[in-house]
């Protein structure tokens, strides 16, 4: 008596690799699901399956990507691969000298060195939209814009290393990761990426 033939396994289809490039608003959390009292990313996007790739804290806006390929979620945070994440960062005082050649060399906080970043005063951009609530503005504290691309992704990395070299942040945008750019992209809104 002859066994039957095992049936062939059918394919199973990859699932196509997705990148979408989020502008996330202050105060909205980097995962989908509301804690109680923040939103979550699922208000803005209704796409099962996609994860964010890295983190931005509550308090902070701009470029958030998410992806349902674990493999390019993994290359884009791990800091080995020291993915360049750019900022523009509104701080409060005047950047010294000093202090711009201290990020630019790296500085040492309570969980070790940072990698050097790049650093520059740079005029308010022009695309810039208002934050809701608004930044606090005090009439007698000078305050500053700098363009700050870092290579690694600490908890609240970029808002330390300016505290550490006496300039409190007031307002932090991611402006880019990589090569992926938050240009035309509204606070709330997305588009698709090229993987």
């Amino acid at each position: 008596m002859s066994r039957p033939r095992p049936r062939a396994k059918a394919a199973i289809p990859r699932s196509e690799t997705r990148l979408i490039a989020f502008n996330k608003p202050m105060d909205v959390l980097s995962q989908f699901t509301d804690d109680g009292h923040w939103p979550g990313l699922k208000r803005y996007l209704d796409m099962p399956g996609l994860y964010p790739a890295g983190r931005l804290d509550r308090d902070s806006e701009g470029l958030l990507l998410l992806t349902n390929d674990g493999i390019l979620q993994a290359r884009l945070t791990d800091p080995k691969s020291a993915t360049p994440k750019s900022y523009f960062v509104l701080v409060e005082g005047t950047p010294t000298p000093e202090a711009l050649a201290a990020l630019r060399q790296g500085v040492t906080l309570k969980d070790g060195p940072t990698r050097p970043a790049k650093v520059a005063e740079v005029a308010a951009p022009a695309w810039l939209w208002p934050r809701d609530p608004p930044v606090r503005f005090r009439l007698n504290v000078p305050e500053a814009w700098l363009q700050l691309t870092i290579t690694e992704g600490r908890n609240r990395q970029v808002r330390r290393m300016c505290a550490h070299v006496g300039l409190p942040v007031l307002r932090l945008i991611r402006w880019s990761v990589g090569d992926h750019t938050l240009e035309g992209l509204s606070p709330g809104t997305w588009k698709a990426l090229q993987p």
